[in-house]
């Protein structure tokens, strides 16, 4: 498999395969969204695009980084999200970096969004596609943020590497800015469990696959195939 890092900034055009990274915190959350029973989730442009849809489905549940905010119903953080009931519900997430990623590849011709917490699903479904060329998109930090360079290159070793070890780029991620941010109080709207839940490896078993669903780019859970089965011969 030939894989590219690129940060967004970086993408000229929409690759044909896709990996959006954003360990701390967009898809370590989605994955706990879906977690709870979520159907889908619905990736907003910006904050006020994220309101006019609650605004128009107000049993949709909005979310954003930072602190609580009038209009939104719950904040960026896997700690706080897992004691909500999502059972099918619609979820808006607006996030700095995840959901601007993810916005940025839409016209690929497949779209994942990845963290630890769906590593191994989000391979399994690679190998199971037989993606040649792969572009992991690393969100945090213009590009620069370690803990998903380390998620993404762990994804991208594990696609065809069955027996790749997570530890050191487990290291990597709890070593990075965004952990230590996390765990010092820097960043609004977090809970003290947030890193540990951020590199929990494959907590869920499936991968989540985005695409563009009328004018929306909308997050789904994927379902892959066995790990016998998606094993490369």
């Amino acid at each position: 498999m030939d894989a590219r890092f690129l940060g967004t900034a970086e993408l000229a055009e929409a690759p044909s395969v896709a990996v959006v990274v954003d360990v701390m915190r967009a898809f370590t959350v989605a994955a706990w969204a879906f977690g709870q029973g979520a159907e889908k989730i619905v990736l907003a442009e910006s904050l006020d695009d994220a309101l006019a849809l609650k605004a128009r489905h107000p049993d949709w549940v909005a979310l954003k980084d930072g602190p609580p905010a009038p209009g939104f119903d719950a904040v960026n953080s896997p700690g706080l999200l897992r004691s909500v009931d999502l059972d099918g519900r619609t979820v808006v997430q607006k996030t700095t970096a995840g959901t601007v990623g993810a916005l940025a590849v839409k016209e690929a011709s497949l779209v994942l969004c990845a963290g630890f917490v769906v590593a191994e699903a989000t391979a399994r479904l690679l190998r199971a596609r037989e993606c040649g060329s792969v572009t992991f998109v690393v969100t945090g930090e213009g590009g620069q943020a370690d803990e998903d360079l380390a998620c993404a290159q762990y994804i991208a070793r594990r696609a065809t590497e069955t027996g790749a070890d997570a530890a050191e780029f487990l290291r990597r991620a709890g070593e990075s800015r965004a952990a230590a941010e996390l765990a010092g109080g820097v960043r609004q709207g977090a809970h003290p469990d947030d890193v540990a839940l951020c590199l929990e490896l494959d907590r869920f078993p499936f991968a989540m696959v985005a695409a563009l669903e009328e004018s929306l780019m909308v997050l789904r859970p994927c379902a892959v195939p066995s790990l016998t089965d998606g094993a490369p011969n």
